[in-house]
């Protein structure tokens, strides 16, 4: 299933966010599904917007590096490598949020590119990420918020809307269903704006 016109939409991520990997995961399942969506996936550091007042940025403090890297390591795949960037993308999430595994480790990033085909530029990913991908980093969260007005993730940004969307599922694999998602999220956001915030009290399970 695809829509009827190709659709322009960014989505902000942070791999820390388990409602950033269940959005990200719908958009990962619709675009392999052959969506004819133009996504531009956009780094926005949860380290930043929750530090202290007083506090330096995340990107001027060398301390808050290993908890930024995995954002990083993700930039250079997305721009430097950007047949592998959805399995990465993917990978990370997972690793974190199915695999408790600690994305403060180089071993733990080295190893998802390694198992993602960057194997021969997995050292040159990680010293790219310390550099560009900081840079990256600091330009396009800068960028989201004083364009947008962003402060969370997942945020879905379509023309002059961005919206903070939370999806409770993940896809699961369904394609169709991943699509019908997104599709719904970007009809509500750019379809009728006067709807600014809807939450339900309770979640049956």
């Amino acid at each position: 299933m695809t829509p009827a016109t190709r659709r322009s939409f960014a989505v902000t991520w942070d791999y820390r966010c388990p409602f950033a990997r269940i959005a990200h995961l719908h958009v990962i399942e619709g675009l392999r599904a052959g969506a004819d969506w133009d996504v531009a996936f956009v780094p926005f550091s949860l380290g930043q917007v929750h530090r202290d007042d007083g506090q330096p940025d995340v990107w001027d403090d060398p301390s808050a590096e290993p908890g930024r890297l995995s954002l990083q390591v993700g930039l250079v795949v997305r721009d430097e490598h950007p047949e592998a960037f959805l399995d990465v993308h993917e990978a990370l999430f997972d690793a974190r949020h199915v695999h408790g595994l600690d994305l403060r480790d180089d071993r733990v990033l080295r190893d998802v590119l390694v198992d993602h085909g960057l194997d021969a530029d997995a050292d040159a990913v990680l010293d790219a990420a310390r550099t560009k991908g900081l840079e990256t980093l600091r330009e396009e969260h800068r960028r989201a918020a004083a364009t947008h007005e962003v402060w969370g993730v997942p945020t879905f940004v379509a023309g002059d809307q961005a919206g903070f969307v939370r999806l409770m599922d993940p896809p699961g694999g369904d394609g169709e269903e991943a699509v019908r998602t997104v599709e719904r999220v970007l009809d509500l956001l750019t379809g009728w704006p006067a709807l600014n915030e809807l939450k339900h009290t309770s979640i049956p399970r």
